[in-house]
């Protein structure tokens, strides 16, 4: 650490106070102080949550830096140094800080275990932490990109990036996806659950949870799920078949903009992928050919302003550096990507095929919101 930025936090109870410049230097110079902080905290928590080390404490009354080593297979002076960083940080509490190092108690404060260590609840983040640390690895070969104009493939970014992106959106998924969510679509919903079995496509399914969460919901229902990516794919299929279900769910590893032939879908659903596809306007419109003539598309994705807006608020800060980070090198990795906004944008619409007498629409005819979620569905209902 630099001896200036230790001067600045030496110096003041705010870091802003201890520099002698302009309030908007001083301004500047706090925010990235209090910036590197959180990113300490995000790097630290991935650690922890890699290592196993909240779903530990979580489930024991507290422990101490050899117990926590023993019980994680990890070296007990790097345990210790993580209990006590974390403790420092305010994750931990310290029961008795006036013993010997490794003496010392820790267990997790109120309110920790459901953001770092149950993955259940919709409050789990945890996997957060792991995905923006996976990011960090490839600045390098982002800023080659950057020279370049090429992208970054998302197979490139590793097991933690896929596996965090899987977790993150797990809970919501079993949780909220088929009773809660498909709840705004009451024509879809009854469908699903009567005869003759509906069939389900679900465009960009990543690790399979959305699929699972699907079948499970309704029991009827057979559920074919796409993926570009092969090792999103192979996890997919494995998470299928512990949950049970693969004599329901199957998942492919096709570009359904090139493969025709395989509706019709009475459902075509796309959670959270369409703002990555590097022709997402091609996709939608391959979406709406699965359909056929009576299918429903849903489209989830992020809940973003309408507009571009500078000084944005957390929410487009947060987009943006997805976007910045992950989705834009993702979609720039396909040669000839079309033009795309940043993550934090509307979706593009595709035309929405009408009856040969009427002209198609080019509009998104609703927009529902999940709850408190950062995603929403813009539907395109089949032409009546």
């Amino acid at each position: 650490m630099g001896a200036q930025a230790i001067e600045y936090v030496r110096a003041a109870s705010s870091p802003l106070a201890a520099v002698d410049e302009q309030p908007e230097t001083a301004a500047v110079a706090g925010r990235l102080l209090s910036a590197a902080l959180g990113a300490f905290d995000i790097l630290t928590i991935a650690l922890g949550d890699r290592l196993g080390y909240y779903r530990l404490l979580a489930h024991r009354e507290a422990l101490t830096p050899p117990a926590l080593a023993a019980a994680s297979g990890t070296a007990p002076r790097y345990a210790r140094e993580w209990l006590e960083q974390q403790a420092v940080s305010g994750l931990l509490e310290v029961l008795d800080p006036s013993q010997e190092p490794d003496a010392r108690s820790y267990r997790l404060r109120p309110g920790v275990a459901e953001v770092l260590a149950d993955p259940d609840e919709l409050t789990y983040l945890a996997p957060l932490a792991r995905q923006l640390a996976a990011a960090a690895r490839h600045l390098p070969a982002l800023a080659q990109a950057s020279r370049t104009g090429r992208g970054v493939p998302w197979d490139a970014y590793g097991a933690d990036m896929r596996e965090s992106q899987a977790d993150l959106n797990r809970p919501g998924y079993l949780r909220l996806l088929a009773e809660d969510w498909l709840a705004t679509l009451p024509g879809v919903q009854q469908r699903l659950r009567t005869g003759p079995p509906a069939r389900v496509a679900d465009v960009g399914c990543g690790a399979g949870w959305s699929c699972i969460a699907l079948a499970r919901g309704y029991p009827m229902v057979h559920v074919d799920g796409y993926d570009l990516d092969m090792a999103s794919v192979d996890l997919a299929r494995r998470n299928v078949a512990a949950a049970g279900l693969a004599d329901r769910v199957h998942v492919y590893h096709l570009d359904i903009t090139k493969v025709p032939g395989r509706g019709p879908y009475d459902l075509v659903t796309a959670f959270e992928c369409l703002h990555d596809l590097p022709h997402p306007v091609a996709a939608l419109a391959a979406m709406r050919r699965l359909a056929g003539g009576l299918g429903t598309v849903p489209i989830a994705d992020m809940k973003a302003a309408d507009r571009f807006t500078a000084p944005g608020g957390d929410l487009e800060r947060l987009l943006y550096g997805f976007s910045l980070l992950i989705c834009l090198p993702d979609s720039m990795s396909t040669p000839d990507p079309s033009p795309r906004a940043p993550c934090c944008a509307p979706p593009p619409c595709a035309s929405t095929p009408a009856k040969p007498a009427t002209p198609a629409s080019t509009s998104c005819p609703s927009t529902m919101t999940f709850g408190a979620s950062i995603t929403c569905t813009r539907s395109l209902y089949p032409a009546q």
